[in-house]
């Protein structure tokens, strides 16, 4: 079964699928460097770098023919819709989703999954939303969504997103996508999840590992991974170091002395990752959280590990291109949830059995 997905970043949202026995027949986004990442961590270099916008109709008929895709996924930028800045209801990017509903009244495919921040479902008094839902309806698609935390679904991190989920009415009848049931009873921990990466603050080789995993999570993300990339330190100055060294597990930076905090001043949303709880959501940059128990930032690697990217999973560019790719992307783990719970409808209702 073979999907489409748009937006697609660096490539989680298809790796959770391509993990479930999807794969994925196209991958389109505008930024080169994520699609550079995207076909290196795969065989087939099926991931496309332009505008969608510039993808005509004819282009996709083509592929239609050549390829039978079941799903397309995929999340339109966020920046418009999210509840972390200005929230602009005018910001052009609001429209992108318009070109997913294109692709998908173009291809038919037996469904679609549309991710975004859960802000899209309120800004503009529910516009967005309930336009979402009437296009796809009117394409003959059952739609109905859910917010979804990624902690639990294995994933160590509390990211909350909204999943549209639409199933062709021809072949589902009245029949809605049932969302995976989340799992609050085995929830991984950021010490959980990072805790058997090198220690960089005493002087480990960022490249190895220093010893055996010490938990389920660890050996999956580890796999057959023999040395660690993506897994150099930020260099803070010794001021600095001095500030997050006072900050204490859990805590905000604003709990530091008065005098400490006004030396640099810091942001008061600064906060050291709680080694007992999930993380907080890992953005596209790295400053706003620092390591549960060392006095830095977390790596790319570790911020990686936090989404649920397995280790062997590379991402090109610089440092700053990879925590952009990797706060952008859809968690795997979340991805695969998903995934296996479509594949299921899809096989009860005959689908896998064509293919």
């Amino acid at each position: 079964m073979k999907t489409v997905d748009l937006f697609c970043g660096a490539g989680g949202f298809s790796k959770g699928f391509e993990m479930a026995g999807f794969e994925t027949a196209l991958a389109l986004d505008r930024w080169e460097q994520a699609i550079e990442t995207f076909n290196h961590n795969r065989a087939e270099k099926v991931a496309v770098s332009m505008d969608i916008n510039e993808y005509s109709n004819r282009m996709i008929a083509d592929l239609a023919k050549r390829q039978e895709i079941t799903g397309i996924i995929g999340g339109p930028p966020c920046q418009g819709y999210s509840m972390v800045g200005t929230r602009n209801a005018k910001d052009v990017r609001n429209s992108l989703y318009l070109q997913y509903v294109r692709f998908v009244e173009q291809i038919r495919p037996a469904f679609f999954i549309l991710e975004n921040v859960k802000g899209l479902l309120t800004l503009k008094k529910g516009f967005f939303r309930n336009d979402i839902i009437r296009r796809f309806t009117g394409l003959s698609y059952n739609v109905n969504y859910k917010v979804l935390t990624a902690s639990e679904f294995g994933v160590p991190q509390n990211r909350e997103r909204v999943f549209f989920v639409g199933l062709r009415k021809d072949i589902f009848g009245d029949s809605f996508f049932e969302f995976p049931e989340p799992d609050r009873e085995h929830i991984i921990s950021t010490k959980m999840a990072i805790s058997d990466l090198p220690s960089l603050d005493a002087g480990d080789d960022p490249t190895k590992y220093t010893h055996e995993p010490m938990n389920d999570f660890q050996r999956r993300m580890r796999g057959n991974c023999q040395k660690i990339t993506n897994n150099e330190p930020t260099k803070h100055s010794k001021r600095t170091v001095e500030v997050i060294s006072n900050v204490p597990d859990g805590k905000c930076i604003k709990d530091v002395s008065t005098e400490l905090f006004k030396v640099r001043n810091f942001n008061a949303a600064f906060r050291r990752m709680n080694s007992a709880l999930p993380s907080r959501t890992v953005d596209c940059g790295h400053r706003n959280y620092f390591h549960y128990e060392e006095n830095r930032v977390p790596t790319a690697r570790e911020s990686a590990r936090i989404q649920s990217f397995p280790d062997s999973y590379f991402f090109t560019g610089n440092k700053g291109d990879q925590y952009t790719q990797i706060g952008n992307a859809v968690p795997p783990l979340l991805g695969y949830a998903l995934a296996v719970q479509v594949r299921k409808m899809l096989e009860d209702a005959g689908i896998g059995d064509r293919q």
